[in-house]
């Protein structure tokens, strides 16, 4: 009986089927009705996709195509202290939920990043196996050499899009993951851009330690990955410039009892150094002006931004795995983010952050959504195909006009 029922079931599915494929194309009227009815979406309703934005599996679609893709490496298990990063794609997506086209227009910038000439698109996470970090290394080299290698959708000789010598190219935004992610991200940028490039590192932490820091003892070609001697192996390997780039944000103590960390030779010494406390002295556009010094504004050198999320305080972002006192607040950082839009920036990762350890109101996944987020406007600003403005769309015109007007009122009440 139960058999007979089982063949019925699967005879009732296929006519089901059936009549649906000889059902009539929607009439284009009623799907103009149904999108007016039913093609919105709430803040807090939808899929987690990161802002709202398509969700592909573009590594599995190899004809999928983007300007901008937002790709999570859920991936750490080459952390020194507390794991849990690896559910950080999916803390920062949901932190995201906010973002969407429709209310995605960023006043400081004057655009909507995501309702602009650039195709945004979440290309979901690299299934990055947790049992073998030589593999995972390698699962996500070749991840970003393919989804960094694709013709973007804007091409080359467009209006749109970002020219010199990332003109043509489609760009990456890692959410992370422990900061390891960066070693393979700078591997296949090295490949695509055939040149060192350079790094804007912002974190509490050097992360170029001699892997024998961790210990001198035991060792193997494996252990040298880790979230704290990626940019070692990186410079060891020829990735990096190191006449141009720069960390910023540190505050972390040193091994032994010199600053021999600062002082030992080696390439991995070529980053200028501002430490957070430097933002005191300076203030953010000071430090502003001193990485824009270093690194420069060439349009034919290309610009890695690794975001460490523990630059942050830990009152404002405890939600890390190294948490470091005496960091940024959001605000400073947001702030220096907004500062930095006319690098040439051509791929980019937020990392670190680790939910298990946020607080009740997930400050830190905000704050690593809304740095994403910083990024990918300052991404499409950048091809816009004209001079929009800077802080709040003012013109450099207008700025020079309220400058005037600010003067001659503040004249006018000396003389009253």
């Amino acid at each position: 009986m139960k058999y007979t029922l089982g063949l019925l079931a699967l005879a009732g599915t296929a006519l089901s089927h059936a009549h649906h494929d000889d059902t009539e194309v929607v009439p284009e009227h009623l799907r103009e009705e149904l999108l007016k009815k039913w093609d919105q979406e709430w803040t807090f309703s939808g899929i987690a996709s990161f802002a709202h934005l398509k969700t592909v599996k573009c590594l599995i679609e190899p004809d999928e195509r983007y300007d901008i893709a937002v790709i999570g490496a859920p991936f750490d298990t080459a952390v020194s202290y507390r794991p849990g990063a690896r559910f950080g794609p999916r803390a920062i997506r949901a932190a995201s939920a906010r973002q969407m086209a429709g209310t995605g227009y960023n006043t400081r910038a004057g655009i909507n990043p995501y309702s602009s000439w650039a195709t945004v698109k979440d290309c979901g996470d690299i299934p990055i196996i947790p049992f073998d970090n030589s593999v995972a290394e390698r699962q996500m080299y070749e991840a970003f050499l393919e989804l960094g290698s694709r013709p973007p959708i804007t091409p080359a000789d467009s209006k749109y899009g970002t020219k010199g010598i990332s003109s043509g190219k489609a760009k990456l935004v890692t959410l992370g993951g422990d900061h390891s992610v960066a070693l393979p991200a700078l591997r296949a940028l090295y490949q695509i851009y055939q040149k060192p490039i350079t790094v804007l590192h912002f974190d509490a932490h050097l992360d170029t330690w001699n892997p024998v820091r961790y210990s001198a003892y035991w060792t193997s070609e494996q252990s040298a990955f880790n979230h704290g001697s990626f940019f070692h192996k990186a410079s060891r390997e020829g990735l990096i410039c190191n006449s141009t780039s720069a960390h910023a944000g540190l505050r972390t103590r040193l091994t032994g009892v010199t600053d021999s960390d600062y002082t030992n030779p080696g390439p991995e010494q070529g980053f200028m150094r501002i430490h957070a406390d430097d933002i005191d002295d300076l203030g953010p556009m000071g430090i502003v002006d001193k990485i824009i010094e270093r690194i420069g504004l060439d349009s034919e050198q290309p610009v890695y931004l690794s975001v460490d999320i523990d630059v942050l305080d830990p009152a404002t972002a405890p939600g890390t795995g190294t948490p470091e006192p005496g960091g940024w607040t959001t605000r400073e950082f947001i702030r220096i983010m907004r500062g930095i839009e006319k690098l040439n920036i051509v791929g980019a990762d937020i990392v670190e952050v680790s939910p298990s350890y946020d607080n009740k109101g997930e400050t830190t996944a905000l704050a690593a959504a809304q740095v994403a987020f910083e990024i990918i406007t300052s991404m499409v600003k950048a091809g816009a195909g004209e001079e929009l403005g800077g802080w709040y769309g003012r013109t450099e015109e207008k700025i020079e006009t309220s400058a005037k007007e600010g003067e001659a009122r503040k004249e006018g009440k000396d003389e009253l």
